[in-house]
């Protein structure tokens, strides 16, 4: 059950919450500026849907770690919905729609579809989207930036997917991201031992002087190796757009075209945004509740309630449709947050950020980054998870590697749904099994 949230709650783990919120802004950034390419929408967009899914979403959620934003299992659906619609304002109006969609799924309360994932599903589905964000920061930490930040299909085109890219990244590798992604993972790797010796760095997060380190490391390139310098016309560096002032913010912002509320093709983009979208967010308030290290329970009603809000406002401001996303969340846990006030905070700094400081996050290198979330994703896909599934049998093993490859090679939604598959239908063959065993078994006792 979930606690009320209450003030003084909130702030006794201030510091926490605050250097959490700071290294998921960190690797939110880069995600929602890349989905929003993904998406051929507006970049702006990506960040009103980082802002609304941390500072909305994030307070009305009944989860303490998950954290929500714009999500690459629906750069394809909104892609596709612009190209088939033709305006981006029409795309708003069913985003908004799909908002206001998954309210009634929540007075429904359906999320009571989020019990009927098996535990070895939800395990498998941890592992696939911790190997996918490796095999996708692979290249960036080897200096292979271009267009990818953000992409995570499996495939690129017809003739590049992920492991092509990974290749491609090894036999190239630029140097001067090479030792700013061993630089970073060197700290994240020692910071826990040098910060117990040296008190004054405990109040410092790992990953956030891992990022720092590569901004200076690049500036040190910059300066006296330009040939190994990442330079943002070469797309190494984060690009956020640099606005003059705070009411230039207004010039960005696209609204709805309620008149398209008249074209069926709008209700159906809708209806796919939320059922999608509200799939995708049981799956990941699932996962989330799992990698709590509090063990703390949930609503999924509370949290479609919370989606469904957040994507009436995205919608209505401009934004992408937002759901809970497992990559922001597990660097979340991973950060050390207590409550839900790191996600607000995230979102806070992601509306502050484009406003005032663009120009300095724009220094930072994707290779840095990429170190950031190779740790989290090895945390996720870790080893000792492999070997306690297949340790608890057959049973357990196949539905979690079914569910790993679908994640991976497909995308998040087929993965769960091959595992769920799996296991339903090695239960039913255990069925079967059992009672063939009883009717041979009552046979033999009672011979006809």
């Amino acid at each position: 059950m979930n606690r009320p949230f209450t003030l003084p709650r909130t702030l006794s783990h201030v510091g926490n919450d605050a250097s959490a919120g700071l290294v998921v802004f960190l690797v939110a950034l880069p995600l929602c500026l890349g989905i929003a390419l993904a998406s051929d929408a507006p970049v702006v967009s990506g960040i009103i849907a980082g802002v609304v899914g941390g500072v909305v979403v994030g307070l009305v959620s009944g989860s303490h770690v998950s954290v929500s934003g714009p999500a690459a299992g629906l750069t394809a659906v909104v892609a596709s919905a612009i190209a088939t619609l033709g305006s981006f304002e029409m795309v708003l109006t069913a985003i908004a729609l799909s908002g206001v969609m998954q309210l009634v799924l929540a007075a429904t309360r359906a999320g009571i579809l989020r019990s009927w994932i098996p535990n070895s599903v939800v395990k498998g589905m941890l592992a696939g989207i911790g190997l996918v964000i490796v095999f996708k920061q692979i290249p960036h930490a080897l200096g292979r930036d271009e267009e990818h930040v953000g992409h995570l299909a499996f495939m690129f085109t017809s003739e590049s997917n992920t492991f092509t890219e990974i290749v491609a990244s090894l036999e190239a590798p630029n140097p001067g991201a090479v030792v700013i992604a061993l630089t970073a993972f060197a700290i994240l790797h020692w910071w826990q031992g040098l910060s117990s010796v040296l008190r004054a760095l405990r109040t410092l997060p790992a990953p956030l002087v891992a990022v720092v380190s590569g901004v200076v490391v690049n500036g040190l390139f910059v300066s006296y190796l330009p040939d190994w310098a990442l330079l943002r016309v070469d797309k190494h560096l984060v690009d956020l757009p640099v606005l003059a002032s705070a009411a230039d913010v207004l010039t960005l912002v696209r609204t709805p075209d309620f008149g398209a509320l008249s074209d069926l093709r709008v209700w159906l983009i809708a209806a796919t945004i939320a059922i999608v979208g509200s799939v995708e967010s049981l799956l990941s308030l699932e996962a989330a509740d799992g990698i709590d290290p509090h063990e703390r329970v949930s609503d999924p009603n509370r949290e479609l309630l919370a989606q469904g809000l957040g994507n009436t406002l995205s919608g209505l401001i401009g934004g992408l449709p937002v759901t809970s996303v497992i990559v922001r969340t597990s660097a979340n846990v991973y950060a050390g947050a207590h409550t839900r006030m790191s996600a607000v905070l995230h979102g806070v700094l992601l509306a502050v950020a484009v406003v005032t400081i663009a120009q300095y996050l724009n220094l930072i290198p994707y290779a840095a980054l990429a170190a950031v979330l190779i740790t989290i994703g090895y945390k996720l896909a870790s080893v000792s998870l492999f070997r306690s599934v297949a340790a608890s049998g057959p049973r357990r093993l196949l539905p979690f590697l079914v569910t790993v490859a679908g994640v991976v090679f497909i995308d998040l939604l087929w993965g769960v749904g091959l595992g769920i598959a799996t296991h339903v239908a090695w239960a039913y063959l255990a069925h079967r099994k059992r009672r063939k065993s009883i009717c041979q078994s009552g046979n033999t006792r009672n011979p006809s």
